[in-house]
């Protein structure tokens, strides 16, 4: 008998954790966008700061990666995360920043070597085009490696040493 759940149950959860990931990608979205827009416009502008739209994402990027890594742990992969969170949480975030430098590659692309520096073109190459890349980067890995399947059980180096060690009652 196999523990394995049936080839449609399992598309079933993929399905429910993709409209999920989705869900809490637009809370992030949300976030990012809002940052981002605020920035440049006010202290971040290419006015006042010529590195302005950059910094801004980044600043933007990292306060939707903190809200994105507590739905995705919570919610999203909950039946999915790990007992080691310090693990999990560096490799959620070494994804989560990879795919920030993705969002960050287009918008500086789009800014500084293609010219277009109005605020519409920054949005579409930082929160259209970057996003949309960065955001299918991210699934993947958040699935495949960060909660994967075989890692979700995974025990932490605190547990494995722990185990190794003889009772004092022996």
């Amino acid at each position: 008998m196999s523990s394995a759940p049936a080839p449609r149950s399992r598309w079933r959860v993929l399905f429910s954790e993709f409209i999920r990931f989705g869900l809490v990608g637009g809370v992030g979205f949300v976030v990012d966008v809002g940052v981002f827009n605020l920035l440049r416009l006010t202290v971040m502008s290419p006015e006042n700061m010529h590195e302005g739209p950059v910094v801004a994402k980044l600043i933007s990027t990292a306060l939707a990666i903190v809200v994105n890594w507590l739905g995705n742990r919570f919610w999203t992969f909950r039946e999915r995360r790990r007992h080691d969170v310090l693990r999990e949480s560096l490799e959620f975030f070494a994804v989560s920043i990879a795919g920030m430098g993705i969002g960050l590659a287009c918008l500086w692309f789009s800014h500084y070597v293609l010219g277009f520096t109005s605020l519409l073109a920054d949005n579409i190459a930082g929160n259209v085009i970057g996003l949309a890349l960065g955001a299918a980067f991210r699934f993947v890995l958040y699935r495949v490696w960060v909660f994967g399947d075989k890692r979700k059980h995974s025990r932490s180096a605190v547990e494995i040493e722990t185990m190794g060690k003889a009772s004092p009652i022996s």
